[in-house]
């Protein structure tokens, strides 16, 4: 019997453990509670510097500030020929249904590239290869290492060099305000969500029209 009794407190104690641990089983991974803290407590974007494809820099708080919209950010590479692929098929959707809803003025998709060698015309072969419409997806690289860096660390994405001067990296959709908070991250499968995600902290009215295509 008392082994019995000590084997239902060890149990008792173990679990009571993982609900601390877990928020209540709500928590399974590392990045579901990082994801769950950024929810509850949204995060700051770094100041990184972007190069768009025409060439022009600035620094990525202040675009997403001059537009004004909430912004749904996801990360690649123009190389990929994999993961950035299926990632921007998905993104193509977002678009569609962003005009579908007339949400163009409101709504915005920015893929960031986190690899050096991309340059203004890569980003502007790639953006024609995905079919992307300037007015609600634009392609831009992160143009700075340190920066680079910072920003890739705070959206929670891994880069890992593969062989042939390509990388192994992670995926996800980024729900961004206008004052530069990174509020939700959501799964790349699951584009639908991270649309009613954005949706859901989009200003009331529109703050500033979409920016003219270049």
């Amino acid at each position: 019997m008392r082994w019995v009794i000590a084997l239902v407190l060890a149990l008792a104690a173990g679990l009571g453990g993982i609900y601390g641990l877990t928020d209540g089983f709500t928590v399974l991974t590392a990045e579901a509670a990082r994801r769950q803290d950024i929810a509850a407590h949204p995060r700051a974007v770094p100041a990184a510097r972007i190069l768009d494809g025409a060439g022009r820099q600035e620094p990525l708080l202040r675009n997403l500030h001059d537009d004004g919209r909430v912004a749904i950010v996801n990360f690649f590479y123009s190389r990929c020929i994999s993961l950035c692929l299926a990632q921007g098929s998905l993104t193509e959707r977002l678009q569609q249904a962003i005009e579908a809803e007339g949400l163009q003025d409101r709504l915005r998709l920015i893929s960031l590239s986190f690899d050096p060698r991309d340059r203004a015309g890569d980003l502007a072969r790639y953006a024609v290869r995905m079919g992307a419409d300037p007015k609600v997806w634009r392609f831009y690289t992160l143009d700075d290492a340190a920066t680079r860096r910072a920003a890739l660390d705070l959206f929670g994405i891994t880069v890992v060099p593969a062989p042939l001067g390509e990388f192994e990296h992670n995926a996800a959709f980024h729900v961004v305000t206008p004052d530069g908070r990174l509020v939700r991250i959501v799964d790349l499968d699951d584009p639908g969500w991270a649309l009613q995600a954005a949706k859901a902290v989009m200003p009331a009215a529109a703050t500033a029209p979409a920016r003219e295509s270049p």
